[in-house]
């Protein structure tokens, strides 16, 4: 029970001191510039799964393009992929994408401040949700996430499996009763720092910590052993063939993946199922598949590339082609200035290696 969580905890004086190291000591972050919920939502987006120093350089550039509503959602998506270029996750992109033109066409380009309104938004989970209400519109929502859990496991030692969901909607509950009701979103973004600066999941600086004397992990000594989370499956490596057919103009077959699943809509070097097919035996599957001719070259060396399910273990091979057309959708011949101006996931830019 959250009251039996919180008793004996002073949430009044824990506000108190975390807000005050927060305002002497937060980080300086572009998207906190102004509490537009526009700039604070792309940021979010972004922030998912990828560091801050990664991600402000692309936030940056994202926002000299599309500063608006607006010019994101008149925006053709593969011109998004291609901003988004690098930073992974593109179906953070996409989805995005499609919500900006939800808010243009079904509100008037005015970003909703409703949780059930804002919540019905492509790609605007529980997460996102809170952090856009609470920073951007001042209201207490809760923002949860990891490093939001690895703070609060400690500060009130809960010993809850974070890797399970039904932990994540406890935090929720736990942080809507201790979130300041006055200024929430000052609280959810010192609670971020904290978690960023001090609080790390790894050698958490105690010492120095503005909220140690509430801490109950501390006190006893468990701060190293939490949060509990436990371990995630194994990723399944799938092998592959990725060719760099070249042709005599010196142009590059690329094939554009389906417009759902795994990096939708992005653009690729053909890539060759190796469990299905024996590397003498590629040209004849190459044909069968694409209904075009290649000769195979040399290697042309190997990466591996992890997802959070799965990872890619490609062998590279230069090949040629006498086509100067292709009737397969999936596939078009490009010049290397022409590729440049294509989405291509990361393993495919170090693949292209132009």
């Amino acid at each position: 029970m959250v009251e039996d969580i919180l008793q004996n905890f002073n949430i009044k004086a824990f506000e108190s001191d975390l807000l005050t190291w927060y305002h002497e000591n937060k980080r300086m972050l572009p998207w906190r510039e102004s509490r537009d919920p526009y700039r604070i939502w792309v940021s979010e987006i972004m922030l998912q799964q990828t560091k801050v120093d990664t991600v402000i350089p692309y936030f940056k550039r994202f926002m000299e393009k599309y500063p608006t509503v607006y010019s994101l959602a008149e925006a053709p998506e593969e011109e998004v992929l291609k901003e988004w270029e690098g930073l992974g996750y593109y179906s953070r992109a996409r989805n995005l994408h499609t919500a900006v033109q939800e808010v243009v066409e079904n509100y008037g380009g005015t970003i909703p401040d409703e949780k059930k309104e804002l919540g019905s938004l492509k790609g605007v989970g529980p997460y996102t949700q809170g952090a856009i209400l609470s920073i951007a519109f001042n209201q207490p929502e809760p923002a949860v996430d990891g490093n939001v859990m690895r703070v609060f496991s400690r500060l009130l030692l809960i010993n809850d499996d974070i890797a399970r969901p039904r932990t994540k909607k406890h935090f929720e509950t736990v942080v809507r009763e201790v979130i300041s009701k006055e200024d929430p979103s000052s609280f959810n973004q010192a609670i971020m720092d904290l978690g960023a600066t001090i609080c790390t999941p790894k050698s958490p600086a105690c010492l120095v910590c503005p909220v140690l004397e509430h801490c109950r992990a501390f006190e006893v000594g468990a701060q190293a052993e939490l949060p509990v989370k436990s371990k995630a499956k194994k990723q399944k490596p799938i092998f592959y063939a990725a060719l760099k057919v070249k042709n005599a103009d010196g142009n590059y077959l690329i094939e554009k993946r389906p417009e759902t699943g795994l990096l939708a809509n992005m653009y690729q070097f053909p890539m060759v199922p190796l469990s299905e097919v024996a590397l003498i035996d590629i040209p004849k599957w190459f044909k069968k598949e694409y209904g075009v001719d290649v000769m195979l070259g040399k290697r042309d060396g190997d990466l591996k590339h992890v997802f959070s399910h799965l990872i890619w273990d490609i062998e590279i091979y230069e090949a040629e082609t006498d086509a100067i057309e292709v009737a397969d959708n999936r596939l078009r011949l490009a010049s290397p200035d022409e590729m440049k101006k294509l989405p291509f996931p990361v393993s495919h830019l170090r693949i292209r290696g132009f």
